[in-house]
C-alpha cells in the first residue's frame, strides 16, 4: 500500500492511499467501516437530453465522496465495493443519491474517519511499511556469500549482502579455513538479528547447496545458547532448512516454487496463532479458571489486568456498532498496557475460523479467576429461578 498523504491529528482527519497489491485490498477492507467517508474516482452513467427531446446516455468518470453504508469485499476479483450516499456537490450526481464506489488496485482513494483509533492506525502502518507485512524471511547462502531477504507477496527485498573471504583448506592446517568460516557465520547471524523482526516474521528459510545451511544453523544455535540469545532460541522453530543451488539471490525463485517448501512455510507462518489456540484449549481443559472466552468474561479479566495472552479476531474490528468496536480497541490497548500479549487472528485463516466459533475473543490468564466461572453459574441459577 502506498501512503500518499496522512492528515490525522488527535484521532481525527483523513489519509490518501493507493492499493498496489491484492493484500492491500484486504487491509482496505479492514480499515473502512460503516460511517466513514471515502472519496475516489468512479464511472457514472449520465443521461443527456438534446433540444429535440431525444436522450442519450454516456459513461463519465467523476470523483465522488460517499458516506459508507455497506461494504462488500469480492475476494476472487479482489475488488472492494462501497455503497453509500453522495455527500459532496457533483455536477453528475445529486446530493444524497446512492452510488457504489469500486476500489481497485492502483486507484487512489481518500478515507476520512470521525475517529482514528490505534488499531486502524496500526493497520495503515503495517500496510504501508513493506517490512511490516513481510512475514517470511530468507537467507540464501554458500561458503563466503549470503543474502538476507524479506519476502512480500509482490516482491523480494534484499536487506543485506554478506561477503567474507574464506581461506582454502590446506593439508594438515584447517585452522585458517575454520576461522574464516566462523567469521562468515557470525556475520550472517548478525545480519539475521539486524534485519529480521521476529514479531512479524513467522518463517525464516535458510537455503544453501550441500551442508552449509546445516553447519550455519548448528553454529547459530550453539552461539545463541552460549550467549543466552533469547531472540534466536525462542524463535528456533521458525527456521526451515531447504536446499538451494547457490547463494545467489536468483536461487530464491526455485525455492519458492517448490511445493514441499510452500506447504512447510504455510504451516510455520500460521504456527504462532495455532500454538496460541492450542495453549488456550489445553488451559481450558487443565486449568479452566485460567482460560475464558466471550466478551463478558474477557473484559472482566482485562479489568483485573489478569490477561497474559489475548486472542481476538480481526472480524470484531469490522463491526458496524462504533461503540462495540471501541470496546474491543480499548480491550487490546489495556492488555498491552498491562504487559499482556495480543494475537490478532485473520478471519480468512483456519485458526481465525476456529476462534470465531469461540465468539472471536478469548484469553489465557496469568492467574486463576474462579469468580468468573461462579458468576456464570449465578446467572444460570437466576435464569432457572425466573422460569419457575
Amino acid at each position: 500500500m502506498k501512503l500518499v498523504s496522512k492528515n490525522v491529528d488527535k484521532g481525527q482527519g483523513s489519509v490518501v492511499l493507493i492499493p498496489e497489491e491484492n493484500e492491500d485490498m484486504w487491509h482496505a477492507y479492514n480499515l473502512i467501516a460503516v460511517g466513514d467517508k471515502v472519496r475516489s474516482t468512479t464511472i457514472r452513467k449520465v443521461q443527456n437530453e438534446s433540444a429535440t427531446g431525444s436522450s442519450t446516455s454516456s459513461r463519465i468518470r467523476t470523483t465522488l465522496t460517499i458516506s459508507v453504508e455497506n461494504i462488500d469485499f469480492d475476494t476472487q476479483a479482489c475488488v472492494l465495493r462501497l455503497k453509500g450516499r453522495n455527500i459532496e456537490e457533483n455536477q453528475y450526481v445529486k446530493m444524497g443519491a446512492y452510488h457504489t464506489l469500486d476500489l481497485e488496485l492502483n486507484r487512489k482513494f481518500e478515507l476520512a474517519k470521525a475517529e482514528w483509533d490505534s488499531i486502524a492506525l496500526e493497520r495503515i502502518e503495517m500496510a504501508c511499511d513493506a517490512t511490516q507485512s513481510a512475514d517470511v524471511a530468507a537467507v540464501i547462502m554458500q561458503e563466503g556469500l549470503a543474502h538476507v531477504c524479506l519476502i512480500l507477496s509482490s516482491m523480494t527485498l534484499i536487506r543485506s549482502k554478506i561477503e567474507v573471504g574464506i581461506p582454502r583448506k590446506r593439508k594438515g592446517n584447517c585452522a585458517q579455513h575454520d576461522k574464516g568460516l566462523h567469521k562468515f557465520y557470525e556475520a550472517v547471524m548478525q545480519g539475521i538479528l539486524r534485519h529480521v523482526n521476529f514479531d512479524i516474521v513467522k518463517c525464516v528459510l535458510i537455503a544453501s547447496p550441500g551442508f552449509v545451511k546445516d553447519q550455519f544453523f548448528d553454529y547459530m544455535i550453539e552461539q545463541a545458547t552460549k550467549l543466552d540469545n533469547k531472540i534466536i532460541l525462542e524463535n528456533k522453530s521458525k527456521f526451515l532448512l531447504v536446499h538451494a543451488s547457490s547463494g545467489f539471490k536468483h536461487s530464491l525463485k526455485e525455492i519458492l516454487q517448490d511445493s514441499s517448501v510452500i506447504a512447510k512455510m504455510s504451516d510455520t507462518k500460521a504456527a504462532g496463532e495455532v500454538k496460541s489456540l492450542e495453549n488456550f484449549y489445553t488451559t481450558l481443559q487443565c486449568e479452566p479458571a485460567k482460560a475464558f472466552y466471550g466478551k463478558k468474561h474477557v473484559m472482566a479479566a482485562a479489568e483485573a489486568s489478569a490477561i497474559e495472552t489475548l486472542l481476538i479476531s480481526d472480524n470484531l474490528f469490522r463491526c458496524q456498532d462504533i461503540n462495540l468496536r471501541k470496546e474491543y480497541v480499548n480491550l487490546v490497548e489495556s492488555v498491552r498496557e498491562s504487559g499482556g500479549e495480543v494475537k490478532i487472528f485473520s478471519s480468512m485463516h483456519i485458526s481465525g475460523e476456529q476462534l470465531a466459533q469461540l465468539t472471536g475473543v478469548a484469553a489465557i490468564l496469568r492467574f486463576p479467576m474462579p469468580e468468573l466461572e461462579e458468576s456464570d453459574e449465578e446467572d444460570e441459577g437466576a435464569a432457572g429461578g425466573d422460569s419457575d
